[in-house]
Parts: C-alpha cells; structure tokens; sequence
C-alpha cells in the first residue's frame, strides 16, 4: 500500500473545530490510526501520523487567515512543518499568489497533497527541510513548532534570519515550553478546542505572533 492508500484507508474526511470551511483526511480516533501507524512504520521507516490531526496551531493559523485574507492575498506563503496542510489551505482559498507547505515526513506530504486536492486548491508540497533556504516568500506560518528543544534550536535562527530579510513570520503557539519569551509581537489569540487524547486539556488558548528579527 502506498501512502495515498494508507491515509485514505485509515482516515476520514472531516473538519477541524475552529474551521469548518476546511475538510481534511482526518483520524477520528488516535489509537487505531497509531497502531496502524507502527505496523506501516516497520515497513517503510515513516514517522507517526501527526499529520492526521488538525494541532491548535495550525488551526488557529487557518482561522486567522479566513477571517482577514487580506494579510496572504497576493502573496507568497509557506507554511512550515505544515502538517495536514491546514493553514496552506486556508493561505490558498485566501487567493495567495503561491503557496508551498513544507514537510519532512513523506506522509505528512502525501497528505498535504490529498488534503489541498479535496479543497480544490492549489498548494505545493515540498518534500524536505527547507530551513537554510534562502528568502523567496512573504509570509511564513509556523503553527506549533516549538514544542522540542532541539526542533526549536534547529528551526528559530533560520526563522529569525527571514525575519530580518522582511519576511512576515507568524508563529502560532499553545503554550509549548520552548516558545522563545523575547522578539514576539502579539497579533491575535484563539481559544481551539482539543481533545484529551491528544492534549492535556479540551481547549487549548493559542497565540499567534510575528516574529521580530534578533
């Protein structure tokens, strides 16, 4: 089975609380799509299915973009460790100019793909770690990103460096430890429900701030 398949075969298309104009390939349970998850794992080496839920991040990133798309029409944008691919695909029904969602997990990619194709939008999924790159877009969006020490450490240099190049780097973050205290300016919050299965609580308070450069 490829991965396509798998997805297909181990989710259902569904919507994410705080936007229902969005419908995505999504686990309803977290257990059966994780064991499934390990045994596709043994035969192929793939990470477990992140990219089967809608995280508070992404979520909020999507939100924000729908109700003022004003701040991505026109524009380029990526949406960094994207995930199920949900704040590209709001970036995209936005009227953005181009989007690209990356990803380093080829199942989070096939997803993204699924994902846009069911929305009828057009997202490229780029299948590697674009930090180093140089600036090419306008706008960045990072949901959820900083919830590791060394994820942190990899991506927030390369994310300040666009900064600095005048990219708009927004972060949305639910309060995961290694969200940087310094060089954030606030842009709105956003209360997102969640699910204990995957959180510690059933609605999580998530900030969305641009990062300033160092």
């Amino acid at each position: 089975m490829n991965a396509e398949g798998f997805i297909t075969a181990q989710t259902t298309i569904g919507v994410a609380p705080l936007v229902p104009e969005i419908r995505l390939h999504l686990a309803s349970e977290i257990t059966p799509i994780w064991h499934a998850s390990e045994e596709f794992l043994a035969q192929t080496g793939i990470e477990p299915p992140f990219w089967a839920f809608a995280w508070p991040g992404g979520q909020a990133l999507a939100r924000s973009i729908l109700d003022a798309p004003e701040r991505v029409r026109g524009r380029r944008v990526l949406d960094f460790a994207a995930g199920c691919g949900i704040a590209a695909i709001a970036a995209a029904q936005a009227g953005a100019a181009q989007v690209e969602a990356a990803e380093i997990d080829p199942m989070a990619v096939a997803a993204i793909r699924l994902n846009a194709v069911l929305n009828g939008v057009s997202v490229t999924a780029l299948d590697r770690d674009v930090v180093g790159d140089p600036p090419r877009w306008d706008v960045i969006l990072a949901g959820d990103v900083c919830y590791e020490a060394p994820m942190t450490a990899h991506i927030l240099p390369w994310l300040r460096a666009m900064a600095a190049a005048g990219v708009e780097v927004w972060l949305a973050d639910p309060g995961r430890a290694y969200l940087p205290r310094e060089g954030l300016e606030p842009l709105s919050r956003h209360a997102v429900p969640t699910s204990l299965e995957l959180e510690d609580r059933t609605l999580r308070e998530v900030t969305i701030a641009r990062l300033l450069p160092s």
